[in-house]
């Protein structure tokens, strides 16, 4: 009975957090209350038997895209480039992600029954750099009604059936409460596709760890990006990594009717000013690649006061230098250049600390972020630390203060090694805000279960934890109301 009511206490503080801090309506509210959908699914995609690497990491017959831009404005046109293997005729619909009353998209707009043709593989250019070239299948101009968000293009072939993603991001300049950070250079980075071609193939070695190959945007995200973490989910096919670890956040803080905003990592790295609009900048899943100048923009967001959370793991681990796309297009390509090493300290408390698996472990449960969890030092949230975490804090900020620590796992989950442990960190600056880490990748994975939630190998995150929303809650309520 204890456990029964606790549970239903915090899930009584979670929900009155929400509606009585966040109540007045705002353009995320309203855009929430019209029709959801769920079709934005993919429902005919290859069902792989016991895949082998080499065939995943190859290009899909069937149909698959990509976007001429990662993050776009209402007025400006968006190009789809579109494949399809054997020819055939094909639609899309574009969706909005978000809550939509537990359906998780709206339908946007679709396309009339477009003809389809199969485009070429490219050569490798210069550090094996894949750019498609193709030509230009679709052109929208995206409406000036269109809020920012998350959209995915669903791609549907007839017949043959197929289907697969395309995604960007639609950014606004408004004021908001919250910028939501889509780690989409870090999809990038480990998009093989065609076949061996991501940030971490270089020759011969599949998995370079220092300066290699060039990477870009201008070809379509593989079917298999990262084999550790996500195995293999067909159904998240093109969407980069954001349907796997950063959907769950967007759902619920829309759930939540929280007034946000999303960019891209391309937007932090372009737009220094357009941080300081927002009380609170999210970094989200899997957060790794960063440029120098997105670092230098967040430091100086931070500095002005606005509060930062990493609800992420792996983040701000390998510098990258952006640069134009061989037709002269701005930031589409990039190479990792060296480490941040203390740098990521110094802006998060810790740093990246490698693979490995914990429970997130409470060390301090009187600090303010876990006011109404009934959480007492050493409880765990289990198995919550993983598949890449943040150790031992060694930045330089006077005041951090350690929230949760526990020794981790080998990423098996079996051998433990008590000389490596997981860290979460807070620290709070002159001007009321704070910097937040989690230190790892799957925080958002129980904060809410989206229609075709997909767990990592291991890992069950099907039922939503009370005491993450609740923290969550916390954080962002001090984020946007200040402090008491």
């Amino acid at each position: 009975m204890k456990t029964r009511l606790h549970t239903i206490c915090v899930l009584f503080l979670v929900v009155t957090t929400s509606t009585t801090a966040f109540s007045q309506e705002n353009l995320i509210v309203r855009e929430n209350k019209k029709e959801g959908t769920t079709n934005w699914l993919l429902f005919n995609y290859d069902q792989v038997i016991a895949p082998g690497r080499d065939e995943l990491w190859k290009r899909e017959k069937g149909i698959e895209g990509y976007c001429s831009h990662a993050s776009i404005k209402a007025g400006e046109t968006l190009k789809v480039f579109v494949s399809t293997e054997p020819a055939a005729s094909y639609k899309i619909d574009f969706y909005r992600m978000g809550y939509y009353g537990g359906k998780g998209g709206r339908l946007m707009r679709s396309t009339e029954m477009l003809k389809g043709r199969t485009q070429p593989t490219p050569e490798d250019g210069k550090k094996a750099l894949i750019e498609c070239k193709w030509d230009a299948s679709y052109e929208l101009k995206i409406p000036q009604d269109w809020p920012s968000g998350v959209y995915l293009g669903k791609l549907q072939v007839a017949a043959p059936k197929a289907e697969a993603y395309v995604i960007f991001i639609v950014r606004d300049e408004r004021k908001a409460d919250l910028l939501f950070q889509c780690s989409d250079m870090t999809w990038q980075s480990y998009n093989r596709w065609p076949a061996w071609r991501s940030l971490y193939d270089y020759e011969s070695n599949r998995w370079h760890t220092r300066v290699g190959n060039d990477v870009g945007f201008d070809r379509p995200y593989g079917i298999a990006l990262n084999w550790l973490p996500v195995n293999y989910f067909p159904i998240s096919n093109g969407s980069g990594e954001f349907l796997l670890w950063e959907f769950p956040l967007a759902f619920w803080l829309e759930k939540e009717g929280y007034d946000v905003s999303y960019v891209s990592n391309l937007d932090t790295h372009a737009d220094r000013e357009g941080l300081l609009r927002a009380k609170g900048w999210l970094s989200v899943g899997h957060d790794e690649y960063w440029s120098q100048q997105m670092y230098d923009n967040v430091v100086h967001a931070r500095d002005q006061g606005v509060s930062l959370a990493f609800l992420s793991g792996n983040s701000v681990s390998g510098i990258v230098d952006l640069k134009p796309s061989t037709d002269g297009r701005s930031n589409r390509v990039f190479g990792l250049t060296r480490r941040f090493g203390q740098l990521s300290r110094d802006l998060m408390g810790s740093s990246s600390h490698g693979t490995g698996m914990a429970d997130w472990t409470v060390e301090k449960p009187d600090h303010w972020i876990f006011d109404g969890t009934g959480m007492k030092k050493g409880d765990g949230i289990p198995k919550l630390v993983g598949w890449e975490y943040h150790g031992t804090p060694n930045g330089n900020q006077p005041g951090l203060t350690i929230l949760a620590t526990a020794p981790t796992r080998s990423r098996d989950n079996r051998e433990l090694n008590t000389r490596t442990v997981h860290t979460s960190t807070i620290y709070e600056l002159p001007k009321g805000n704070f910097v937040f880490d989690a230190g790892t990748c799957w925080w958002n994975m129980v904060l809410s279960t989206p229609p075709g939630e997909m767990n990592p190998p291991r890992r069950d995150f099907s039922k939503d934890d009370p005491r993450v929303q609740s923290i969550t809650a916390n954080l962002l309520k001090r984020m946007i109301q200040g402090q008491p």
